[in-house]
């Protein structure tokens, strides 16, 4: 089968499109064949080397297809099933995967909406959720508003009933995060995003901010970031955050959470609790994925490169 691998940590040069062996299911595995993959930001984390994974690997967190083969000892799949997968080696055209980590999708949700509504739908989720339950009143501040995860934290908080502010980096992005939820958006490379913040919230600041970004929003996060109110950084888009003294949560009351999604997905129980929600919002139409690419398998270079440029929104997929 075709796969894109990373032999050598490095830029998008690394990924190498290439024939391997086609995986086989075994005991409690099942084999899905790929028909929507999605492109994450942890992606580029694990080919850059930022994230260690054991060389060589094939890159890839999430996809959507069918059941091609099940192995012994799995009771839950069939053939023919059509399911979404969060794991790994998923930038191919078949990938082995462990049923806990694998959901079924109805038939009148298509495998492009679930590939690019799982694992960045499921890490908004427990974001408004469980790392800071947000509740009508409100102030959430979210960077990177119009990416995959900000889009749909935009759709949730609104949904929740919360005052949602957006940062974002062009006019373009900010129409997108305005008509995804945002309230407010300030556009980071014109304005100075602390004292926006306190003007939309009488100097108090927010009730959580939600930081995808990392090293360079991690400062205003803080600044933003009210009394006795919860910081969340789940992502490194613009670096890792460098080591902190935990003091500095003490002038503010501040919580401070770094959550990860697989670590809400460790039961059979949780999985099947976020996956149940998740779909359900979908089927309100609360949650609405906005796809701004789909590229062939073979161009995931270049899907890094516009990913990695800050320029895109919403969500990119692959087809094999």
């Amino acid at each position: 089968m075709k796969a894109v691998i990373v032999e050598k940590p490095g830029s998008p040069e690394q990924l190498t499109y290439k024939e391997i062996p086609r995986p086989q299911a075994n005991e409690n595995t099942i084999v899905i064949k790929n028909h929507a993959i999605g492109i994450n930001y942890i992606d580029t984390y694990h080919r850059s080397g930022l994230y260690t994974l054991p060389l060589p690997f094939v890159v890839g967190r999430e996809s959507a297809g069918e059941v091609t083969e099940v192995g012994p000892g799995v009771q839950d799949f069939k053939v023919g099933d059509r399911v979404v997968y969060i794991g790994g080696e998923t930038y191919s055209e078949y990938t082995e995967a462990k049923p806990a980590s694998t959901e079924k999708i109805t038939n009148d949700i298509s495998y492009e909406t679930a590939a690019a509504v799982g694992l960045q739908g499921l890490t908004a989720l427990t974001l408004v959720r469980h790392c800071y339950p947000v509740k009508k009143g409100d102030y959430i501040l979210v960077h990177a508003a119009a990416g995959g995860v900000g889009l749909i934290l935009c759709q949730l908080g609104k949904y929740f009933g919360a005052t949602v502010i957006g940062t974002v980096s062009t006019a373009e992005k900010a129409a997108l995060a305005r008509a995804n939820g945002a309230d407010y958006v300030i556009n980071y490379t014109q304005e100075d995003v602390t004292a926006k913040v306190n003007e939309i919230t009488n100097g108090l600041g927010c009730h959580a901010v939600i930081d995808g970004v990392g090293k360079s929003t991690w400062d205003t996060s803080l600044e933003c970031t009210r009394r006795l109110g919860t910081m969340i950084s789940f992502g490194n888009a613009s670096g890792l955050v460098p080591p902190i003294p935990i003091s500095i949560l003490a002038p503010k009351n501040l919580k401070l959470m770094r959550p990860q999604i697989f670590g809400f997905l460790a039961t059979r129980e949780e999985s099947k609790r976020w996956w149940g929600e998740l779909f359900e919002l979908l089927a309100k139409n609360v949650i609405k994925t906005n796809i701004y690419n789909i590229y062939d398998l073979k161009d995931a270079q270049q899907a890094h490169i516009d990913i990695e440029s800050r320029k895109t929104t919403g969500k990119l997929l692959l087809k094999p």
